[in-house]
This record gives C-alpha cells, structure tokens and sequence, in this order.
C-alpha cells in the first residue's frame, strides 16, 4: 500500500506540474502577444508580415537581358518557389523539418523529442519557426533597435530575451502559416537565410560555392548548401572542407531516411568530394565593374528624387530595395571588349618591360630620367598623409615604414600574385604598368554597348573613360576638317600644300612663334586632298586649316558634336592640345556616324521596383547638331584612314573587319607618345581605345611603339572581329553596312566633278 501512494503522489505531482507547465506556457504565450504590462515588446504589425523587410540586392540587368552586377550590403537574389529545384527542396525538408507539411508552424512532436532528449536529436525549430528568426532577427538586437516597440523591459535581461524571443518565434510562425502557403514559406525561408561568407539565399549561395545557377545544382552540391544552415561559420568550406564534408554526408543520410536516395547509392554520393569553385561576389568581380560604379551616382540620384514622394516606411535603397537596374550595355559586346583589351594590353605590357628593360620609364621631355620620381609620386598618396600624421611629422620614421617589406597581393596579367615588398617597392612596380580605357557606342540611338575603364577594376579603380581626360591628339582632327566643311572653306576633294604653317601674334600668340611639325618632321611641299591628308594625319594641313577657320568655329564645331570639355581656343587645338575625355570623343565621333544628330550617351534606361513597376525611364535628347551633309562627308573622310594608301588605320587591312564593310577610322598619339588613342567608326559601332600610363611621363620612347596605331588599334579590331563573328548581333542589326546616305544628297567622291553618283556605296546583302 505504501508503494502505490508513494507512486501515486508522483503521478499526481507530474500531472499538477504538466498543467501548470502547459498553463504557464499559455499565459507567457497570452503576454508575450499582447505585451503585458509593455513587459515584452511588441509584434510585428500584419502589414510587416505581409511585407517584411528583406535586404534584397539591386541588380544591373544588361539590354540583352543577362545580370551583369549587383548592389548590395547583404547579397541576395531571390527566387520563387516554383524556381526550386526538387533537390532543394527534398534536402532541406529532410533535414530541417521532415513534418514540415504535416504542422502549422509549431511541431509539438519534435518539441517533446527535444525535451525528452535533451537536444541530442536535433532541434526542434520548424522551417517557419527558423523563417521568423531571420526575417524579423528576433535573437539580435536589431530586433529592437529597428523598432524601439518591439523592445520591451524583459528582452534587455540575458537568458530572458531568449525564452522571450522564442515565443514570438512561436507565434510568428503560426501567424506566417496563416498567411501564406508552404511553399512560399518555404521559398522565403531559403530566400532570406544566410549561407556565410556574405551569401544571402540559396541562389547566391549556389553562385558562390559553385559558380552556376541553382536549377543546375546537383544532389551533393544541395546536400552541401542545405548542410552549412545549421552553422555557417562552423561548416565553411572555405576554410573547413573536412568539417563540410562531414555535415554533407550527414544531410545525404537524412536524404536516404526519408528515401529521397536509396542506401544503394549513398555511398557513392558521400565519396563525392566537394568540389567547390569559390567565389564571393563583390564590386570588383562580374562583368563591367566600372560600368557599375560609373551608373551608381546617376541611380542614386534617381532614387533620391523618387523618395521625395514616397512613404517613410516605403523609401527605396539601392543596397536593400531590390531594384532592377535596365542598361544599355550589351553583355556579348561588353564580354567581347574586355576579352578584346586583356588580350592586347597583356601583349602590350609584356613589349612595354622589354622595351624599358634595365632603365626607368618615367622620363621628361628630353627622355632623360626624372630623379626623384617615386619619392614624390609617394608624397601624393594618401598613405604618405597618413604616416605623417601618424609619426608627427617625422619624415624618417615615415620613410623608414614605407620601405619596410610586408605580405601583400598584387596584380599582374597572369592572376593575383602573393608576394613581399615593401610600400615603395609596390609604388615601383605598379608605376610600370600600362592602363586602358575602351567604350563602344551605337551611335543611331545612344546606347552605350561596352565600358571599360580600366585593366582590373580591384587594382586599379580610376576609371580611363569618364574620370580621366587626356590630350586627345590627331584624334581630334575630325573636328578640325569637320568644321572646315561644315563652314564651307574646303571639300573632301579640295588640296592644300603640305608646308610648314608659322603661327605668331596674329593668331594670338604672344612672346614667340610655333610651326608644328609633321610627325616624322618632313614636308612633301606636294598638294595634298583633304581626304589623304586626314589619312596620313598630315599636321600641317590641320594648321593651314586653323589659319583660315580660327580655333573658335573649331572649338564650336566640336561642342556641338559632343565634346563637353573646355577647348583652349589657340592655334595647338588643332593637333588636339586641349584635354578631353574618352566619353566625349565617343559622343563627339557618333554625331559623326549619326547623320549630324546628337544623341548624348545613355548607361540606364529605366528603373524598375522588385517586382517589375516602372519607377523611371530614360531617353537620350536628340538635338540636329551640324548638317548632315557634312557628317555623311566626314564618314567618307575617316574610311581615308584606312584606304588611303599610308593611312594610320590602313592596318586593319590585315584584320576581317574590313572587306565588306564601310568603316572610319582615326589614330592619336601625343608629345612624347605619353596617350595613344583609336577612335573606330560604323553605322552601328562607335568605338574608341585610349591606352598610356598613368603618368603622362611614363610612356614608349619612339613613334613605332607609341602611336596609337599600335598602342590601341589592335583593342579595337580584336573586339570588331568578336562582334562581326557572333551570328546573335548580326541578326540585331550589328554587321557590316555601308553609312547611311542623306536623302538626295550627291557628291562626286571621284572629284571629277561636283554632282556624281556615290561610287563608295557598299551593298551588303
């Protein structure tokens, strides 16, 4: 009898303390949703149910349709349900929540088995549960410190705050079901988790651990994924493969218990190696990276004028908000430019070191070597400020720390390169290296196609388009003859005498005189037509034709053509003396190509929300900038470069571009050879090449290594081949043509006489 009432009191104990629990449990629940007493914090609203916050990157969508890049602080794309693969799905259901289907949010099952095994089974979050935690970050403290009301006095006590926030995981989970089905709370689960090293959302996670998209995930590769949610940081594979593997081949067996694989091929699967292809996502890696940040500016600046209408709680963010960016860039062409500029200036840099071998590039006007060059090109970093600040002043602890070696990586054509030296050493190395800038435009409606800035936008960030302006050279002679027609002084077929030209003070000049010299530094003293002398890029004729305009129809001539910079309005304008960029003589060299209508360039085309609402769209103004007459005639003058027996371009004879096709072209090379530029002109592509140092004293010591017909030309081919072979652009309208004719416009380009049929039309079937 003593036994039985002994056994019973514990029964009646266990029973009071099972109500008391579950009553207890019911009231914290009761409390907890209703903040009792502001105890507790409040809930997220149902309209933040219905619209959580999800920091959603931006992405930059090229016009053909392909993500070229993103924005973001935490890197997600997300995807919808229906987008998941079943091995996906299968493996996180198998391993995070194999009732997933079966509970509304709380399984009460696996709680019990939690509890009754003190965890060693597993936990007992559900996927909505799990859900709630990271979207509404209930175990941080920005749970709070976005909202102060969900803060309440309880969640500022340690150990409390965690019993506290997982009751409103609790209930948020049961509130998540009732408002949307599985599969969107599934889908938003793995949308929103985080997989380390940055990677916001399976998609991301699979791009980054993989390289390729989640619908090609294989079974290992989900197994791999689905495995590093129960610890990103601990199952890295980055820096812990044995421990990933591992958490791999638990998940495989998970997969074989619920047999979505049988026992027969989980060994195999599990001999599997990881095989990952690692790379995050950042703004220096994908497609057009200076392209991206040269957009940023102009998409902020939209942003900002947008939320000038918009709710508090509704603002945009390009790093958050999801945007989808619409560009003008084209990824095949953008691909082809850079594949275009590594393989030439690989070849470049590689001639550039032979050439200098032994010696010290930077040199001054006499080639002599700049003593001191480094030394002072340090004091104009900012790691040089920061020293001297640091050390008070002290110059030689400053030098002392600038020359002592440390661990760094640098770049070099082959990769990045580990390595040891010191500050000054880098400054050495790097002071070496040739940079490029490319852009290439359809001049018919403005939409840029391809933007290179630069060599490699992690080492190198300046961008050689937008940001950097540089003395333009011949380059800039189009303009010079351009004006002269537009003006009327001279026609394609009229002649002047290659002779020196002598400017003094009737033409502005003051203390002196300048001849400029032709660049081999010889006259002919023979007539010269128009044509040929743009072609062989005759300086002497550029001067006569300044002598009889003046530079200020010349300088006017190129504003309205497209160039933005101030022209200094003397007598070296014509040999291109006046510092433009790359941007500008793209635009310039279009209204060319475009029958004398001006379309300023457009990078974005339109703005879009998340899921697709036209916030902004963008469309270039076209203005009638110069007859286009003259322009069709200025056509016929650059296609001399080429075809002109000794033109600059005559070169890309050698390439296929040519045959077939009507195509300008003009050559620049400055004093000294410091900038070699190539501007390329079709009906449908304008494309312009710069390439020099960084340092205009940094630079070839002879015209057959520095013109632009061989420092920057051969980009230019290269990437014309690229685009002339792929079948996809042809179809959309970029192949070879001839220019387009204004409407009963005639001209006898045989200069027999002033009205002739057009003998230079190409028909292209």
């Amino acid at each position: 009898m003593f036994e039985t009432g002994k056994y019973e009191k514990i029964i009646r104990f266990l029973y009071r303390f099972f109500i008391g629990s579950t009553l207890g449990i019911i009231l914290l629940i009761v409390a907890v949703n209703f903040n009792f007493l502001w105890l507790f914090g409040g809930m997220p609203s149902l309209y933040e149910l219905e619209n959580p916050k999800s920091q959603v990157a931006s992405l930059i969508i090229s016009e053909d349709g392909q993500e070229i890049g993103k924005y973001f602080r935490e890197n997600r794309n997300p995807l919808e349900f229906e987008e998941l693969p079943d091995n996906i799905v299968h493996t996180l259901i198998s391993t995070e929540d194999a009732r997933f289907t079966a509970h509304s949010g709380i399984d009460i099952r696996s709680m019990f088995r939690v509890v009754f095994t003190l965890g060693t089974s597993g936990g007992g979050s559900t996927i909505s549960q799990q859900l709630a935690k990271n979207l509404f970050h209930t175990r941080s403290m920005e749970f709070g410190e976005d909202d102060p009301v969900y803060m309440g006095l309880l969640m500022k006590i340690n150990g409390v705050k965690t019993v506290v926030a997982k009751v409103k995981e609790w209930i948020l989970a049961i509130r998540l079901e009732r408002r949307y089905t599985k599969q969107e709370i599934m889908a938003m689960y793995l949308n929103e988790v985080s997989f380390g090293n940055n990677a916001y959302g399976i998609q991301v996670a699979c791009r980054t651990y993989f390289q390729k998209d989640l619908k090609d995930v294989s079974l290992t590769e989900a197994a791999t994924l689905i495995g590093l949610l129960q610890n990103p940081s601990l199952y890295d594979p980055r820096v812990r493969p044995e421990r990933t593997l591992e958490r791999r081949n638990v998940v495989l067996g998970q997969l074989a218990k619920y047999e979505f694989v049988t026992e027969e091929d989980l060994p195999k699967l599990q001999a599997e190696d990881l095989n990952l292809h690692y790379r995050v996502e950042n703004q220096n890696t994908g497609a057009a990276p200076y392209f991206r940040e040269a957009i940023r500016q102009q998409v902020l600046s939209a942003i900002k004028e947008l939320n000038k209408d918009r709710p508090e709680d509704q603002q945009l963010n390009l790093y958050t908000s999801g945007l989808r960016i619409y560009t003008s860039i084209d990824s095949r062409m953008q691909k082809y430019a850079e594949e275009s500029v590594k393989e030439h200036m690989r070849a470049e840099q590689k001639l550039f070191y032979d050439h200098w071998r032994g010696r010290n590039p930077w040199v001054n006007e006499e080639m002599k070597e700049i003593k001191g060059f480094l030394k002072d090109a340090m004091k104009r970093t900012q790691r040089y400020r920061d020293l001297m600040s640091a050390y008070n002043n002290d110059e030689f602890k400053v030098w002392e720390e600038l020359r002592r070696p440390i661990k760094m990586t640098v770049f070099t054509w082959d990769g990045d390169k580990d390595t040891t030296l010191s500050p000054m050493d880098s400054l050495n190395y790097y002071k070496r290296i040739l940079n490029c800038g490319m852009m290439a435009m359809d001049p018919m409606n403005g939409h840029v196609k391809a933007w290179i800035g630069g060599i490699n936008y992690k080492y190198f960030k300046f961008d050689h388009i937008s940001q950097s302006k540089r003395q333009p050279g011949s380059t800039f002679k189009p303009f010079v003859y351009g004006a002269a027609i537009e003006n009327e002084i001279v026609t394609p077929c009229d002649e002047l005498v290659d002779e020196p030209v002598t400017f003094g003070e009737e033409d502005g000049l003051s203390g002196g005189t300048w001849t400029p010299q032709n660049s081999d530094g010889k006259y002919s003293y023979q007539n010269m037509k128009m044509r040929r002398a743009m072609g062989l890029s005759i300086n002497s004729i550029s001067a006569k034709l300044m002598k009889q305009l003046g530079p200020d129809k010349i300088a006017e001539f190129a504003h309205k053509c497209g160039i933005e910079s101030p022209l200094h309005e003397v007598p070296s304008l014509c040999l291109g003396a006046s510092e433009v960029s790359l941007f500008e003589q793209v635009s310039g060299y279009s209204t060319l190509a475009n029958g004398g209508e001006k379309i300023d360039p457009i990078l974005v085309l339109r703005i879009t929300d998340k899921v697709g609402n036209v916030l902004r769209e963008y469309s270039p103004p076209v203005k009638a900038a110069i007859k286009p007459e003259t322009a069709y005639l200025m056509t016929y003058m650059l296609q001399g470069a080429v075809q002109e027996p000794g033109g600059t371009a005559e070169g890309l004879k050698r390439t296929s571009i040519v045959s077939g096709n009507e195509i300008g072209a003009k050559t620049g090379t400055t004093s000294n050879y410091s900038d070699g530029w190539f501007m390329g002109v079709t009906q449908k592509i304008v494309a312009g090449v710069w390439v020099g140092g960084d340092d205009r004293s940094i630079h070839f010591r002879s015209l057959a290594l520095g013109q632009g017909a061989k420092m920057a030309m051969p980009a230019f081919a290269k990437f014309m081949e690229k685009v002339y072979a792929d079948q996809s652009l042809a179809i959309e309208g970029y192949r070879k043509m001839p220019f387009i004719k204004p409407e009963n416009f005639a001209f006898d380009f045989s200069c027999n006489g002033r009205v002739a049929v057009d003998s230079t039309a190409i028909i292209v079937p």
